[in-house]
């Protein structure tokens, strides 16, 4: 699981806004971009290279 203070700084690095995290914390979501970054041993990939789209069945559901 992420640490809740981490959670609070980090931002999407494409357009800036909050990314949360998906129920198993495996995923941080960008609604804004409509991408998502994975989590490696609870740690961010946070790069926009390394981003995937969110596939259209579990928009929302994240």
């Amino acid at each position: 699981m992420l640490d809740p203070k981490l959670l609070e700084i980090l931002a999407c690095p494409v357009c800036r806004q909050p990314v949360v995290p998906d129920q198993g914390h495996d995923w941080l979501i960008c609604a804004k971009c409509s991408v998502r970054y994975r989590v490696e041993g609870d740690i961010p990939i946070m790069l926009p290279e390394e981003a995937e789209e969110i596939p259209e069945n579990r928009l929302g559901q994240e």
